[in-house]
């Protein structure tokens, strides 16, 4: 089975453009579930493991690498930091001492709040600017940041972020947060792609998506994700189903949406809004 295509990041390394996620269908689940899973996502091909201190589940990510028997070199691994109780520095170590691994290839802010103050967020970004170049994090980036927050840091930054990662669908589009990242060369990764065929189903996409899978027999779970890819956008996905990830693996790379088709959906989207995640932080009618 050929590796995930991958994408160049602004500070010269690649990213495999597809990732099995361990959020928030592992998030506090049994240890076993969470190895087994992560388990199976290696041996099918799924190189780029994407985990968060947060999450709870670094330790059996790591005993999944560790049992899979593919070389570090060849993996992929992302995680993040939550929360800073002294500093950046205490939070990593302590995740690649869960993970099992001397590096990552992958650091990210896990979410703007992590600082009260601007200072406080900007002096965090300089800490994780230190791991980077202690090349113990190959890139560094943020997760959940909108464009003030993005802002913040690069008024203050030796090393831009690499990659955003956020909430990113046909409901959830962010107005012209994309379109900033590509402006600032910043990598836009998506978790949630398949919340319009599941979480926010059914909407306004639904018609579109059925029609384009029937017209490329493949599922709509596929065409929700290629929408992603097509974009130039990374996507996390994840499933507890083997059979589930043996479908992604074998559908994505055998066709791509034309321009017109990746359109449509995006208009279509655009009738509904649906933010499946800090819903305590965005009001109802927030769609940045």
């Amino acid at each position: 089975m050929t590796e995930a295509p991958a994408t160049l990041l602004n500070d010269g390394n690649e990213i495999p453009v597809l990732a099995f996620g361990l959020g928030s269908a592992f998030q506090g689940g049994q240890s076993d579930t969470v190895r087994n899973s992560a388990l199976t996502a290696i041996r099918n091909g799924f190189y780029h493991l994407d985990a968060a201190e947060v999450y709870g589940n670094e330790k059996e990510l790591g005993a999944a690498i560790r049992q899979s028997g593919v070389p570090r070199s060849q993996l992929y691994i992302t995680t993040k930091v939550w929360t800073v109780a002294s500093n950046v520095k205490a939070a990593f170590d302590a995740s690649l001492d869960r993970l099992g691994v001397e590096y990552v290839d992958l650091y990210l802010i896990n979410w703007p709040q992590i600082a009260d103050k601007p200072d406080r967020l900007q002096q965090i970004w300089s800490e994780m600017e230190a791991i980077k170049q202690s090349g113990r994090a190959r890139s560094i980036g943020v997760s959940n940041f909108l464009q003030n927050h993005l802002e913040m840091i690069l008024q203050t930054a030796r090393i831009p972020p690499a990659v955003n990662q956020i909430e990113y669908h046909t409901y959830l589009q962010h107005g012209g947060l994309v379109d900033f990242h590509r402006q600032h060369n910043i990598v836009t990764a998506a978790y949630s792609p398949l919340a319009p065929i599941t979480k926010a189903h059914p909407g306004p996409a639904d018609n579109i998506l059925a029609s384009l899978a029937r017209k490329y027999g493949v599922g709509e779970a596929d065409i929700a994700i290629r929408w992603v890819l097509d974009q130039g956008i990374v996507a996390v996905t994840t499933s507890t189903s083997e059979e589930r990830v043996q479908s992604l693996r074998r559908n994505l790379p055998t066709f791509k949406l034309t321009e017109s088709e990746i359109q449509e959906i995006a208009y279509q989207g655009k009738q509904k809004h649906f933010r499946g995640y800090f819903n305590d932080i965005y009001g109802a009618d927030d769609r940045r």
